[in-house]
């Protein structure tokens, strides 16, 4: 006989995060390989920006995150350091159109990235941080070698490269491309680290493949529909929510809202034992 909780998981609300996982909009590169893959090796493709067609993607994202009530719950968006998901994740979780004066800086000034797009307000929006574990594949194609950190930070002024520890990117190499059992060893690693952060409601702007060989490894124990929700690739500017739990008891955060109960101390018997004990008494369920 099949276990009346067959297929169901129960963890503690504090050892779990919610993440939601976003690709990139498309970008110029995106509709050239398409056409042919070996446009990727291309240099004219170096650090890629969105497309007119991309923008419109991450308007419609942005509606939708904002319909839906998720802008309001986000504590952190985490962004790739390249052109194409900056812009993208700026677009999507950010403020809105910008106006001189106000007292917070923008996300995205304006036409960043020749986008001919007006500025990004940062205005309430939660902290976005780069962080190049995130990143696509490294190595070969010029698309996913990003500019120099002092280049970015004047385009997009609210977004915190402080944990980018080169200006330069040394992680790309013009000979030499990432495999993808590495890019998912770095997925991992991206994890691990993320656990570490205190917010509990976090975004993820990423790429393809990094997000596809990151999620491979997990959803092996579930129904075959929950494993493709997980690991299926991504569409451009497509965006999952899912909850990230720590079974290792790896998580040094404690429970915001359990309660420990029994206070005042006293007796705290089921009533049945109660009644056993104290039958003068009764008990009272």
């Amino acid at each position: 006989m099949d276990s009346p909780t067959a297929g169901l998981s129960l963890y503690p609300l504090h050892r779990s995060k919610t993440i939601h996982l976003v690709r990139h909009a498309q970008g110029f590169h995106n509709v050239a390989g398409e056409k042919d893959h070996n446009a990727y090796l291309s240099y004219d493709l170096f650090d890629a920006q969105l497309t007119p067609l991309g923008w419109n993607q991450v308007d419609n994202l942005h509606k939708h995150v904002q319909a839906c009530g998720l802008s309001k719950k986000i504590d952190l968006v985490i962004v790739s350091p390249l052109l194409r998901t900056m812009q993208t994740a700026v677009g999507v979780f950010g403020g809105g159109a910008y106006t001189d004066g106000i007292n917070a800086p923008p996300l995205m000034v304006a036409n960043a990235g020749n986008s001919e797009r007006p500025a990004i307000t940062s205005l309430n929006c939660p902290p976005f941080i780069a962080v190049e574990l995130c990143r696509e594949h490294l190595g070969v194609h010029p698309c996913d070698k990003r500019r120099s950190i002092s280049e970015y930070r004047p385009l997009f002024p609210a977004i915190d490269f402080s944990l980018i520890e080169n200006d330069d990117d040394i992680l790309w190499t013009p000979d030499v491309r990432e495999k993808n059992e590495e890019v998912a060893a770095r997925g991992l690693k991206f994890l691990n680290w993320l656990w570490t952060r205190k917010e509990k409601e976090i975004a993820i702007v990423s790429h393809s493949g990094f997000l596809y060989h990151t999620l491979s490894a997990f959803g092996n124990d579930c129904h075959p529909t929950v494993k493709s929700e997980i690991c299926t690739h991504f569409a451009n500017c497509e965006l999952r929510s899912m909850v990230l739990i720590d079974r290792s008891s790896i998580g040094a955060n404690s429970s915001a809202t359990n309660y420990p109960g029994k206070i005042p101390s006293g007796l705290d018997l089921p009533s049945d034992v109660a009644e056993e004990k104290h039958p003068e008494k009764g008990a009272t369920k």
